[in-house]
Order: C-alpha cells, then structure tokens, then sequence
C-alpha cells in the first residue's frame, strides 16, 4: 500500500528510539528482536520470488470456462502454510492492455514517473506498479472531471449506477468513452496502486512439502464493445506467469477457515467452481492426519465431461474411503438446472444428521449469489428436519457461526 514506506521508516525510528531508552538504563538488557516464525520474512511488503512449476487448464475442450492448476516451488524458503490459507501473488499487467491504455489517452509511455522513490517509464508503471484492470468509482468521476463526459457526469449523480458500472468496466472502457487527452500529472492522478490478489490454497503443506497449489479460474468475458476483457491476475497466472517463469508469493494465513482441531468430527464442504480449491487441501491434510472423521463433499459446475474439477482425486478418495459421500451438481447437463442448493435440499435429512452429530460446515466460493442460496437452504433444512421456525432456524445456524462450526470463504 501506499503508506507503508511512511510506516516502515516509523518503525525503525520507534524501535530506534526504544532500543536507546534501555540502553540508558542499568538494569535493562536489550533483547534482539527475532522472527516469531520462518516464514515471516515473507509479507505483501516482502513477498517470496517462487518458481512456477506447472500451469495446467484442467476443464475441458468443451468448456466455456477456462480453470488452470498451479503449483509453485516454496524450495528451502521456509514458508508455511495451512489448510484454508490463501496465497497472495503480485502480478503483472498485459504489456498490450498497457500499450492499449497509452495509445487511448494520447501518451507513448517513454514518460519518466516516480513509484515509490524510484524513476521508472510510465509503460513499465502500468506493466507493475498500477491496477489497469479494474476501475474505481472514484477514478471514474476523476475521469468525469477531466473529459467532461456526459456519460461519466450522469453516472456520478448517481452513486449506485455509478458503482455499478465501476465494478463491470475496465479501465480501458472508462477510458474510451472518456475519450480524452491526458498529460503524465493528470493521467497518473487517477490511477491507483497494483495490490496482490489472494487465492484460497488447494494443497496441504503435510503432502506437497515445498510446494504451493492453486486453483485459478480465468476471469474472461467480452465487453458491450466486442472487445475481449480478462482479469488481471487470472490472465497473469493463466498465459503470462510461465514466460516470467517466477511470481512473488505470500501466505495470507485465514484463522477463520480451518479445519477442527479433533480429527474425528465429521466435515461438510461445499465448493463449486474453482471454490473446490481449499477442500482439496482439507482432504489431503485429513489423509495424511489419518483423520478418522467423516468427509462429505459438494461439488458443482456446470457440465460433467468438461468441468469436473480434480475427478480422478475425489474418485480416488471415495474408493479409499476418506471421502465418506458426495454430491454433485452439473447445472446444464439437464434441462432444469441443478445447483449445491438443490443438492443440499434432496439431503435435508443426512445434512441435519451430521449437523446433529457435530459436523462442521465449510462454504468457498461465489459470494454473490451461490453463497446466499446456500444459506437459505441452510435454513430450510433446520426448520424442517428439526421441526423449527425460521427465526428459531436462523438462531441455530448463527450459533454454529458463533462456535466456528459453520466457516466460509467467499468472494
């Protein structure tokens, strides 16, 4: 972030300051502060530089959706991470995205800009140091100042159209209907910094040692324009990363996503799509734990023979036994489509059973809308397997909240 050379500098001056102050005094010892843990030296601020080893798309030919495994190398860094943890990865932007963004405000990108002290070129900025993707309400009413666009003008009268259309446009569409010629000072006021992405972790540390495994899908879709629009990171990691060969990684660890300490209680967990990707390391830790609870999985997408992610590994594990049951739900493989919710309603009675007997509940994955309809099914199953009311089943899910028995990540 922007501050944290400010609040580094701080820092030091502070523990300077402090070291001073026992030294003057006879009776105090001063103690060399150490890294609590080994992977601590590795932050957002200083991230690990890690060797990609494999990017693989995993759905099918057929699929509309492209989702990539990732696995880096950790090598002898000491990193350490966890089950439900995420990675942070620093990407960098497309050089043509770049170049397009250039070309559209009237700049060739030889300008010198200072990032955090240092003089760099204006295309090298945007290639790693500015978000170019996403847009930001503020930016576009900056946008709105500058070109005295009518378009952008209306849509800072309003402020949930205006949010609206930030969180749907990239900054190479703002950019465009802004149409507007813009100096270095002026075009560089309204970008914002480049910050990491977090990706749930799909591996356990107990099976894959020094390495790290992620599961991306690539954020793609086509503009009103005709024009094709990729996320950042996604893109970064999916076509780009393996030209760079490394990427700067960290572990943003999630003390709110973890599996139960006693390895006998049963576990629920419901990730469709790429929200799949923490489960698989819940169920690589529980195998190497000899975990003696139950594991049921939901898993869904929307067609089997193109989008089954990881199906030879869950194969593998119910014909083990680790995975005790699944379900899954390929929504256009039939007419009516069929989602996790609807699976979670045709178990109702298994589901409050293992609620019953102490499960634990693990959601991951899309936050608007699959996340919502997982918790109303929620609900329903308590009102009607345990015969309550809604405000009582309502009660009931919040306790399990309340008692981290009901964890999700979503986003």
């Amino acid at each position: 972030m922007d501050y944290e050379a400010t609040a580094s500098a701080w820092r030091e001056q502070t523990l300077a300051e402090v070291k001073q102050q026992f030294q003057a005094s006879g009776d105090a010892q001063v103690v060399p502060l150490h890294q609590a843990t080994s992977h601590a030296k590795y932050t957002k601020q200083s991230p690990y530089t890690a060797e990609l080893l494999t990017c693989q798309r995993i759905t099918g030919r057929g699929s509309d959706k492209a989702v990539y495994h990732i696995e880096f190398d950790l090598d002898e860094s000491g990193i350490q991470y966890q089950p439900g943890d995420a990675l942070g990865v620093w990407y960098q932007n497309d050089p043509v995205l770049a170049d397009a963004i250039l070309a559209q405000v009237g700049l060739s990108g030889d300008e010198s800009v200072a990032v955090d002290g240092s003089a760099v070129s204006l295309r090298e900025a945007l290639i790693t140091d500015y978000e170019i993707t996403a847009s930001n309400p503020q930016q576009i009413t900056a946008l709105a100042a500058l070109s005295e666009s009518d378009t952008l003008t209306a849509l800072t009268e309003d402020k949930a159209a205006l949010r609206e259309f930030a969180n749907r446009t990239q900054l190479i569409d703002a950019l465009t209907l802004a149409d507007v010629t813009l100096n270095v000072e002026q075009f560089q006021s309204i970008l914002r910094r480049l910050t990491p992405r977090l990706y749930s972790i799909a591996s356990s540390q107990a099976e894959v040692e020094d390495e790290v495994h992620l599961t991306v899908g690539l954020v793609e879709y086509q503009h009103e324009s005709g024009a094709s629009r990729q996320g950042g990171a996604s893109s970064f990691l999916a076509h780009r990363a393996a030209k760079a060969e490394t990427v700067k990684v960290f572990v943003e660890h999630n003390d709110n996503f973890k599996l139960p300490d006693n390895d006998a209680t049963p576990i629920i967990m419901i990730g469709p799509g790429a929200g799949i990707a923490p489960f698989r390391a819940f169920l690589q830790e529980r195998e190497q734990r000899e975990a003696q609870g139950d594991n049921w999985l939901f898993f869904g997408d929307r067609t089997f023979t193109d989008d089954f992610l990881y199906q030879v590994e869950w194969q593998q594990y119910l014909k083990s036994g680790l995975l005790t049951r699944m379900d899954v739900a390929f929504s256009r493989d039939q007419a009516e489509k069929v989602y996790v919710q609807h699976r979670l309603r045709e178990r109702a009675e298994a589901v409050w059973q293992w609620l019953s007997n102490g499960a634990y509940l693990y959601v991951c994955g899309d936050a608007n809308q699959m996340a919502k309809d997982v918790h109303e099914a929620l609900i329903e199953i308590v009102q009607t397997q345990g015969q309550q009311s809604r405000e009582q089943a309502e009660a009931f899910i919040n306790e399990l909240r309340k008692d981290k028995r009901y964890q999700r990540d979503v986003y």
